[in-house]
């Protein structure tokens, strides 16, 4: 029996990615995305609803889904502030998740970061491992997060230092071996495929799945 999918944050580069996976797979025969910006794509499972997450408490009971597909992130720069980076990287993917468990949906599954800890010294991580805490604590059926490292894909906006750093991550990266190749620079494309791959199988309860087992799964597509 075909599946309903309901995913936040399309239009980014590895939210994208798992749209198109999301509209080619048979498992699902509807799909609803939910974002600030109308996407393009135009395709008869393609539900959107425009919103700026405000006012999620108003929308996502009426939204009823299987599998939920979060891919929400931006940086400290983009959004002004580390107070309004937590908003969309922590507030609404958490709120998210527990106004789609108490409507029916069975799985969770999110893109998080290489590094995610509570206890990081880095913000960034820091807030990436308090939201996976706090997923693993709304105990979906089946919950994915994904770890990817530094994300390699053609993004629509302009991220300079996250370019530089690719770049770099670009040359190091066949010294990176062993428990080190995780460090490699992770294909967003991959990261979609894998998001979407996980959640059509069936397993039950909790997986982590890292950057490099990320690029194995891909590797070993069908």
């Amino acid at each position: 029996m075909a599946k309903t999918a309901l995913i936040a944050g399309a239009s980014g580069l590895t939210g994208s990615h798992c749209l198109d996976f999301l509209l080619n797979n048979d498992a699902y025969d509807k799909v609803i995305s939910i974002g600030r910006n109308e996407l393009k794509a135009n395709h008869p499972k393609l539900e959107q609803i425009i919103t700026d997450f405000s006012d999620l408490k108003e929308i996502l009971p009426g939204l009823k889904a299987d599998d939920v597909f979060c891919c929400l992130g931006t940086t400290i720069k983009k959004a002004g502030s580390k107070e309004a980076f937590k908003k969309v990287d922590y507030e609404y993917p958490l709120l998210i998740a527990k106004l789609a468990k108490a409507n029916g949906a069975k799985g969770f599954h999110f893109v998080s970061a290489i590094g995610a800890s509570a206890d990081s010294f880095f913000f960034y991580s820091q807030v990436k491992g308090e939201l996976e805490e706090e997923i693993m604590k709304v105990d979906f059926e089946n919950a994915n997060i994904l770890r990817p490292s530094i994300l390699d894909g053609d993004r629509k906006e302009s991220r300079p230092a996250e370019k530089i750093g690719l770049m770099a991550a670009k040359f190091i990266s066949p010294l990176l071996v062993g428990s080190f190749s995780k460090f490699k620079p992770t294909k967003a494309k991959a990261v979609g495929y894998v998001m979407v791959e996980m959640a059509t199988k069936g397993i039950k309860g909790l997986s982590i799945i890292e950057s490099d087992q990320i690029e194995q799964i891909y590797r070993k597509r069908r």
